[in-house]
C-alpha cells in the first residue's frame, strides 16, 4: 500500500481519521461536501447568531484528550470548556423540575425529595450498576475494533460471565427501570437514554444505561457552542498535515483490480489514493450513491432498523415562567404511547417529550439571568421517513402545537416569532444526509444484538474503511469520534509494513477481521 489516504465527509469520525493518518505521516486529502466541518454539529444562524442544531452534550472527553495527544495537542489549548454542575433539569405535567447533578450526593439527595428515599437508595445502586457495565465494557467493546457476541465473551472473559450477564444485555432497559425505581417519572429520565441513540428504551438492552454513567462523570459546555469543536479539530487536520476541502461532494469510490484504486469527485477530479474512510453514513454507501462497485460493501439499513429522526426550531426567542437550566427535557405524558406511534405506527406522537437547549445559560441549580431574547434549540423525536413521505405544513404545525403546548403546560412560555425560528424535519435530515430518511443515529439498537449490527471499520472492499455514527462504536460525538480512530488504525494495520497494530496512543484497540459484516 502506498501512502495516500483519502477522507470522505468531515464529521466527527472523519475529522478524527484525517488526524490520525496524517499524524502517522500519510498523505491526507479530507473531502467535505459542505461548507464547513462538524457533519450532524452543525449550526444553523438565526438573526445573525449561531445556535448549535445538532449534538449539544459533550461528554468522554478522555477520546478527545487521547486523540489530541498523539498528535501532539491539548483539548485544552484549542476549546474552552466549562464543566456542567446540573447534568439536566426535568419537568412533567405532573411535577418538577427536577435535576441530576454531577454530584451523586446532590442527586440523591435531589431524587429523595422528589420521589423518596427508597428511590433514592435504588440510585445509589443503580449508578454503582452502570459503572460496571462501562468499565466492563469501555476496552473490550467500546473502543475496540467491532467485536461480536463471541468476541465480546472472549474479551470479558469466560471467567466473568456472570458480569456479562449482568449487563443487562437479555433485557430490555423499560424492564430494567421497572425493577429500579417505584417512580414511572425517573423510569422515563433514565429511559431517555435510549434516545442518545435514537432507539426505544422499550427495545434497547438495558445495557445502554452505561450512558447515565457516561454523563455523571462529566458533561462540558464548549464555549461558542459545539460546533467550536469541529472547527478545532478540522484546523488540527490541516496542521498536522491533511489538505482540508469543502464544497467537495464525492461522486464515486473508484475500484481497481478488485480494491480502492481512488475517488472521483462531483466535478470530475479523479484522485488517486490507496485507501477511503468514508464517514458518510453506510446505507449511503449500500444505495450506490458512491458508485455501484462499491455498494455491496456494506450492509444496508432496512427501514424498520433506522433510529429516529426529528423535528428541530433553531431560535432566538423571550422566556418566562420555568427556571431554565443548559439542558432541559420536558416529559410526555405516556411514555409507552409516544414510543408506540414512533416506532410502531411510524407516526408523529400526540403527545411529544421535548429537549430544550437554552445556550445563553449556565448549568448551576439557580436560574441565570439571559438576555430578552436568548438561543434556544427545542427537539422532538419523529420517525425517520423523511425520504419516504415529507410532513406537510398542517402535520408539522400540530407537532408544533403540542409540543410547545407541553412546555406551556410546565410553566415555560416561549415568545417566538417567525423571523427568529427556522425548523428543521425528517425531510430536511433525509437531505442533509442521504440515503437515511432523516435518521440522526444511524441504526436503531433495539434487541438483544442490536449493538452487533453495525458494522467494523474494515468494509467488503479491500481499502475501504468506515466511520461515522452508523458504524461501531455508535452514535454520539465521542462515539463517532472513536469510531474514526478505530479506522485510522485499522488503516495503518493493513499497510504491507506494518507491524502487528493493536493500539495507538491513549487508546487501546483490540483488532479484529471484521469486514464489513
Amino acid at each position: 500500500m502506498g501512502q495516500h489516504g483519502v477522507v470522505i465527509g468531515a464529521g466527527m469520525g472523519g475529522l478524527a481519521a484525517a488526524i490520525e493518518l496524517a499524524g502517522a505521516g500519510l498523505e491526507v486529502t479530507l473531502l467535505e461536501q459542505a461548507d464547513a466541518p462538524g457533519g450532524k454539529m452543525r449550526e444553523v444562524v438565526v438573526e445573525g447568531q449561531g445556535i448549535d442544531s445538532g449534538p449539544t452534550v459533550f461528554t468522554m472527553r478522555w477520546v478527545f484528550d487521547g486523540l489530541l495527544d498523539c498528535v501532539g495537542r491539548s483539548l485544552e489549548a484549542l476549546v474552552s470548556l466549562t464543566p456542567c454542575e446540573v447534568l439536566a433539569r426535568h419537568a412533567w405535567r405532573s411535577g418538577g423540575p427536577m435535576d441530576l447533578f454531577h454530584d451523586l450526593e446532590r442527586t440523591v439527595d435531589e431524587i429523595g425529595r422528589f420521589s423518596g428515599a427508597a428511590d433514592a437508595a435504588s440510585y445509589r445502586e443503580f449508578c454503582a450498576r452502570t459503572a460496571r457495565i462501562f468499565n466492563a465494557l469501555r476496552d473490550t467493546y467500546i473502543a475496540a475494533s467491532r467485536p461480536s457476541m463471541v468476541d465480546l465473551v472472549l474479551r470479558v472473559g469466560l471467567h466473568r460471565l456472570g458480569t456479562l450477564l449482568a449487563l443487562g444485555s437479555f433485557e430490555s432497559m423499560w424492564h430494567r427501570l421497572r425493577r429500579t425505581f417505584h417512580d414511572e417519572r425517573l423510569q422515563q429520565l433514565f429511559g431517555r437514554y435510549a434516545t442518545y441513540c435514537g432507539s426505544s428504551p422499550f427495545q434497547t438492552p438495558a445495557t445502554l444505561l452505561l450512558v447515565a454513567h457516561v454523563e455523571r462523570e462529566g458533561v462540558w459546555m464548549v464555549d461558542g457552542g459545539m460546533h467550536q469543536l469541529a472547527q478545532a479539530l478540522a484546523r488540527t487536520a490541516a496542521e498536522v498535515g491533511a489538505a482540508v476541502r469543502y464544497g467537495e461532494p464525492v461522486a464515486e469510490i473508484i475500484i481497481e483490480r478488485d480494491r480502492v484504486a481512488g475517488v472521483r469527485t462531483a466535478r470530475g477530479e479523479r484522485i488517486a489514493c490507496d485507501a477511503v474512510v468514508c464517514n458518510a453514513d453506510k446505507a449511503a454507501i449500500a444505495e450506490g450513491r458512491f458508485g455501484a462497485a462499491v455498494a455491496a460493501a456494506v450492509p444496508g439499513t432496512p427501514r424498520a432498523q433506522r433510529s429516529l429522526s426529528a423535528v428541530t426550531w433553531s431560535m432566538r426567542a423571550g422566556t418566562a415562567g420555568f427556571p431554565l437550566t443548559r439542558h432541559n427535557v420536558f416529559f410526555s405524558d405516556d411514555y409507552r404511547a409516544e414510543f408506540d406511534a414512533l416506532y410502531g405506527r411510524r407516526r408523529l406522537p400526540v403527545d411529544p417529550t421535548v429537549y430544550v437547549c437554552a445556550q445563553d445559560r449556565g448549568s448551576d441549580a439557580a436560574a441565570d439571568s439571559a438576555p430578552a431574547r436568548e438561543r434556544l434549540l427545542c427537539l422532538v423525536n419523529a420517525p425517520a421517513d423523511g425520504d419516504r413521505r415529507a410532513m406537510d405544513e398542517t402535520a408539522l404545525a400540530r407537532y408544533e402545537e403540542a409540543a410547545f403546548g407541553l412546555l406551556r403546560d410546565c410553566g415555560l412560555t416561549i415568545e417566538r416569532t417567525e423571523a427568529g425560528s427556522v425548523q428543521t424535519a425528517p425531510q430536511d435530515f433525509a437531505r442533509l444526509f442521504p440515503a437515511t430518511g432523516g435518521a440522526l443515529y444511524g441504526p436503531n439498537l433495539h434487541g438483544m444484538l442490536g449493538s452487533f449490527r453495525r458494522p467494523g471499520a474494515r468494509s467488503r472492499v479491500p481499502g475501504l474503511y468506515l466511520s461515522g455514527g452508523s458504524v461501531h462504536p455508535g452514535a454520539g460525538v465521542p462515539m463517532a469520534t472513536l469510531s474514526g480512530r478505530i479506522a485510522a488504525a485499522a488503516v495503518l494495520a493493513d499497510r504491507p509494513a506494518a507491524h502487528a497494530v493493536t493500539g495507538l496512543r491513549g487508546l487501546t484497540l483490540l483488532a479484529t477481521g471484521d469486514g464489513g459484516r
